[in-house]
């Protein structure tokens, strides 16, 4: 078995495995000092019919329809069918990651309230992505329980945020197989955001979580004017072939991805495909509001993937929070400027070239 396809097989087994993991959200006391793990889900790449690099009769889709989605479970489970679903008002919206984001959200909620009752601050280790992640908490016994479920969500979305941060910089699951191709994908941020904003509702509903998240589920996508059939999210995709990504390169090539999605501002709109004509507006995700970060620190002790010397020089112990992410997408901002010209003057040099090829004059003739 050539050696890129061992690689391909042990990362789909292992997310696979991942994926297996369900667990009630009532959580015991063990079982909230074990956080969910950051990869919960297997999905998506965004585009159809991908090849793989060195696999020539492979082909990725991660695309889904509304009744393949099935029933939501914590930490995922076999009845899920999660993928890239096209909604006429919310964009492509990955389930995987929609589902990930809900379930940190309630995985938060249920630690915030069992500190509640122990409102020194509190240290909780989140493992290792792009170097070792930490949280602390600092909740107020007091504290109302509206905001508890913002904090939540804002934590849950930040955790989010940091993983497409840190795979630009080249952090990845499985070693030496990269995910800088699916980083700040066009659907994710707003997936991720749609998430926070289900699992909280989830919470808040006298339903179990499970069954109020599958309810939700269903119904935002019925408000999104999700498309019924495969073909039809496959329409949408083509759609948008040579715009927002191409299928001349190979996973998992960076280039695959032509557009992505980095906004900062304090909602998301998504990104609809500009052919379809919509009479309702798009919708719009409200990010959970800056003071909710005074009840928490999110610290993360970068490793050497990160060229912290150009992105912040006067920070010589390389640990950051959650208030330094901007910095890190300017300067990833700035990388895809730079990624765009050069992509831009190769196509112009190869047009050159092809021009040159069609107007050069047989000797002979």
């Amino acid at each position: 078995m050539p050696f890129i396809t061992r690689i391909v097989a042990i990362y789909f087994f292992l997310l696979l495995a991942v994926s297996a993991i369900a667990k009630a959200p009532h959580l015991s006391t063990k079982e909230l000092a074990t956080p969910p793990p950051r990869i919960i889900r297997a999905c998506c790449s965004f585009g159809v019919d991908l090849s793989y690099a060195g696999i020539p009769f492979a082909k990725r889709n991660d695309i889904t329809s509304i009744s393949q989605m099935g029933e939501h479970h914590y930490l995922g489970g076999k009845e899920e069918g999660n993928g890239i679903i096209y909604t006429k008002r919310g964009g492509f919206i990955d389930l995987g990651h929609m589902r990930d984001c809900a379930d940190w959200t309630a995985y938060l909620y249920k630690l915030i309230q069992s500190k509640q009752e122990n409102p020194t601050p509190t240290l909780i280790a989140l493992g290792t992505e792009g170097g070792t992640k930490t949280l602390e908490l600092d909740i107020p016994s007091e504290i109302d329980s509206m905001v508890i479920y913002q904090v939540a969500g804002k934590i849950a979305y930040e955790l989010s945020l940091w993983h497409e941060i840190a795979t630009w910089f080249g952090v990845s699951y499985i070693p030496m197989l990269p995910e800088r191709y699916s980083s700040f994908s066009p659907e994710d941020l707003y997936s991720n955001l749609l998430g926070v904003e289900l699992g909280i509702n989830a919470l808040k509903s006298d339903l179990d979580y499970n069954d109020a998240m599958t309810q939700l589920i269903n119904q935002m996508m019925v408000t999104l004017e999700a498309v019924t059939s495969l073909e039809e999210t496959h329409y949408a995709m083509e759609e948008v072939e040579n715009f927002w990504w191409t299928r001349t390169k190979s996973l998992p090539n960076k280039k695959i991805l032509i557009e992505r999605y980095t906004e900062t501002d304090c909602y998301l709109l998504p990104w609809l495909v500009p052919s379809e004509i919509n009479i309702l507006p798009a919708y719009k995700l409200m990010k959970p509001e800056d003071y909710l970060s005074d009840f928490y620190e999110l610290k993360i002790k970068l490793n050497h993937k990160f060229p912290l010397k150009y992105i912040m020089p006067d920070n010589e112990k390389r640990t950051i929070t959650q208030n330094d992410f901007g910095r890190f997408i300017t300067y990833i901002d700035n990388d895809l400027s730079n990624l765009t010209e050069k992509m831009l003057r190769q196509t112009l040099r190869k047009q050159k070239r092809k021009d040159l090829k069609l107007n050069t004059v047989d000797p002979s003739s």
